[in-house]
């Protein structure tokens, strides 16, 4: 029994909407994908192979409804193309981005560094977060690799200007 499945499954429910046999593959598709963060066409090439009669235009529909019923998270990395992932409120708060300018990779780290942030906030705000997102752009370790020693030394600059 996979429990993120059963659990997508009873938001759905409580929502009063039907798992249709689409809707329930491309959720699969999430599931069971390598990249947690998928666009559109990415979805659309993960179902074609189990379900080729779901189309484009179905999986953007199912992608804004799932977005609406919070099973999705819509992400913008910048970069023109909206990207999915699942929303999986254990693990919301604890995760954020690494985006790469250079090759478009985006990467998960999971350490929370900013509950201090939020407990600052709280105590001089009297605000109370229920969530964040983070997204830190730069160059990912194999864009540095093919790097020339003076770009690398000209981003190093480019970080201390702005610390």
């Amino acid at each position: 029994m996979n429990t993120t499945l059963e659990k997508l499954k009873e938001r759905i429910k409580d929502k009063k909407y039907k798992l249709t046999t689409q809707r329930q593959t491309i959720l699969q598709a999430f599931i069971d994908a390598d990249e947690n963060h998928l666009s559109a066409e990415d979805v659309y090439v993960l179902v074609k192979e189990v379900a080729p009669d779901i189309g484009l235009a179905t999986i953007y529909r199912t992608l804004d409804l799932f977005t609406e019923l919070d099973l999705l998270k819509r992400l913008d990395f910048g970069d023109g193309r909206n990207r999915y992932e699942l929303n999986d409120e254990e693990f919301a708060h604890f995760h954020h981005h690494l985006i790469c300018v250079k090759c478009g990779k985006v990467s998960e780290f999971e350490d929370d560094m900013l509950e201090t942030l939020e407990s600052i906030i709280a105590k001089k705000l009297n605000f109370r977060t229920i969530d964040h997102q983070l997204k830190v752009y730069g160059y990912c370790s194999d864009c540095q690799n093919h790097m020339t020693e003076a770009e690398l030394e000209k981003l190093d600059r480019m970080a201390h200007h702005h610390a």
